[in-house]
């Protein structure tokens, strides 16, 4: 930790191989502060440097609405991989792997409110209809977290709504009807919050 920084509670998550993820948690710090300082974490890490040496920018804005990701650059030329993040309150999360894969994160705690379990009902199709009275509440949150990590992953974002995501029963892998290859699923969760990984190759059609 450099001088002037918040302490952070750092946790490493169990990712795949080839993917390297972190947990932040910090109260009184911004989620860029967070994001910037488990990225550098990991890439230096991961290359083997001091993180003084290792800056993460955002990214210029493509077009209205674009959401710009992390950019980490090492003597002002840029690491060749992606940063992905997600942040619930006072944490983030931050994976880091090959640019070629497909990688969405979630973050959430195990407390909805009202506004977010109605969301989750209204967009989500795990279950026949009949079931959604019988699911827990932790069920819905598992599903929903899942989902939008899906949404992340894929290369069109939001335009996929989450009612096109299709999961299979144990939560391991997920699709959308017009997208053959199925993203994996991985439960990250730790310290008391829900964190969910998808990832996957890129569409071969």
């Amino acid at each position: 930790m450099n001088e002037g920084e918040a302490a952070m509670e750092i946790t490493k998550l169990d990712a795949p191989e080839g993917i390297t993820a972190l947990l932040g948690w910090a109260p009184g710090t911004t989620p860029a502060e967070r994001i910037r300082r488990l990225a550098k974490e990991i890439l230096a890490d991961r290359l083997q440097i001091d993180a003084a040496f290792v800056n993460v920018d955002r990214e210029a804005p493509k077009e209205f609405g674009h959401h710009t990701r992390p950019v980490p650059t090492v003597d002002g030329r840029e690491v060749p991989v992606a940063v992905r993040t997600a942040d619930f309150r006072a944490a983030s999360v931050v994976a880091v792997s090959e640019p070629h894969l497909l990688v969405g994160l979630d973050i959430r705690d195990h407390q909805p409110d009202e506004g977010m379990l109605h969301e989750i009902r209204a967009h989500s199709h795990l279950w026949g209809e009949s079931l959604w009275e019988e699911a827990t509440t932790d069920q819905l949150l598992l599903h929903w977290s899942r989902v939008q990590a899906v949404r992340q992953a894929d290369p069109r974002g939001v335009s996929v709504r989450p009612e096109q995501v299709r999961l299979d029963p144990p939560f391991a892998k997920a699709w959308t009807p017009d997208r053959h290859d199925a993203y994996k699923l991985v439960d990250l969760s730790r310290n008391g919050f829900i964190i969910t990984l998808a990832y996957g190759q890129p569409a071969t059609e």
